[in-house]
């Protein structure tokens, strides 16, 4: 109910949530030898509002889109997701679940 063109405190947590996984993820990729060439992520969640006004998060789910060099990267960097979201500092500091649906294809660049 504020300002649209401000962000507002429960975007900022959703952009946290999303980057902090991001960046594990990224980090684990390029240790494994995965060229990710593109990483989007449209991340949603559930909130639950009383009566009162007082309200919470339920859960948010983690869409991110990959774009990898090749085929033999795809199931590995599919399973990296997981792995950055066990070592997310934020998602590990949250009392809702933080879900993951990740989307891994190759990229159509040369």
């Amino acid at each position: 109910m504020g300002d649209p063109n401000k962000y507002n405190p429960e975007e900022l947590l959703l952009a946290s949530l999303s980057s902090c996984h991001m960046l594990w993820y990224l980090h684990f990729c390029s240790v494994n030898k995965i060229i990710v060439e593109e990483y989007v992520d449209h991340a949603t969640a559930i909130m639950l509002e009383e009566e009162s006004g007082k309200g919470r998060f339920k859960e948010v789910t983690l869409n991110p889109s990959v774009r990898v060099k090749d085929a033999t990267m795809i199931a590995q960097a599919i399973e990296l997701h997981q792995k950055a979201s066990e070592y997310c500092f934020i998602a590990n500091s949250v009392n809702f679940p933080v879900l993951h649906k990740p989307n891994v294809s190759i990229s159509t660049s040369s």
